[in-house]
């Protein structure tokens, strides 16, 4: 049999009561008053569930409750009580909104302060190692500029390791570098180790530290200073890649030029 009273029901949800508060409220109308026992009967509700709900709309104001258990009854107020409650709760929002709205400026210094690039800095060779490391958590293709001479003399035991790793997890990177013997030889297993490479004049542009753009991040590795950093920050990295490929096309010009 169709629940004649389901409108209804759905009604007192859209108002926010739960759909066990709409049953148990609709079938107290129903009997005017009762125990929690009489009440969850005609709720189809287990006992310990309605010692809830019946607590629940008390709070709100629908419900009030006499004597003492076990023999305590629950009255069903008003129907009216639901227009009160509902202004009741429309007060309280928009008094909530007005509190929101007053420490909306210290929110937004701590959400800035949360938004602030994170540079986090590492020395020494095992600190090298560890900005690069990070480079193989990137999503997407790592754009580089770099100096494999200096790389390969700094870390001569990692890189052919690391390439291998990089490739193995499908992260490939276009790289500018300066157009060195070493570089030449480096060049040849770019296919093996998903690397593309534009080869700009060295004696105009030989430059280090190596600097990689990926996700939200910018990598230094300073080879002199023996000092890795990473720049954490969706602003710098978004302008870094714009910026590279500006002289990812003026590299494959002068790379072209070389090769006619």
């Amino acid at each position: 049999m169709k629940d004649a009273n389901a409108e209804l029901k759905l009604n007192l949800q859209s108002f926010g009561f739960s759909e066990k508060e709409a049953v148990v409220y609709v079938a107290l109308l129903e009997l005017g008053k009762g125990t929690v026992r009489q009440i969850s009967s005609k709720a189809g509700i287990n006992r310990t569930t309605s010692y809830d709900i019946l607590g629940s709309l008390s709070n709100k104001g629908l419900v009030s409750v006499s004597g003492k258990e076990p023999k305590s009854e629950y009255v069903v107020e008003a129907p009216e009580a639901i227009t009160a409650y509902l202004k009741r709760l429309a007060e309280q929002t928009a008094e909530h909104i007005k509190k929101s709205e007053a420490i909306i400026p210290e929110l937004e210094l701590l959400h800035a302060k949360q938004n602030r690039p994170k540079i986090r800095f590492y020395e020494g060779k095992e600190g090298l190692e560890h900005v690069y490391e990070d480079t193989l958590t990137s999503s997407e293709p790592i754009r580089a500029y770099a100096t494999i001479d200096d790389m390969h003399n700094a870390l001569p035991n990692y890189f052919p390791e690391y390439y291998k790793r990089r490739a193995a997890k499908n992260i490939s990177i276009r790289a500018i570098v300066p157009e060195t013997s070493m570089g030449r030889e480096r060049r040849t297993h770019d296919e093996a180790e998903k690397r593309q490479i534009a080869f700009v004049p060295p004696d105009k542009y030989y430059f280090s530290p190596e600097i990689n753009i990926y996700d939200n991040k910018v990598m230094i590795a300073s080879w002199r200073e023996k000092l890795g950093i990473i720049i954490e920050s969706h602003e710098i990295a978004d302008a870094m890649k714009k910026i590279y490929e500006l002289a990812w096309a003026e590299a494959k010009r002068l790379d072209k030029e070389s090769t006619e």
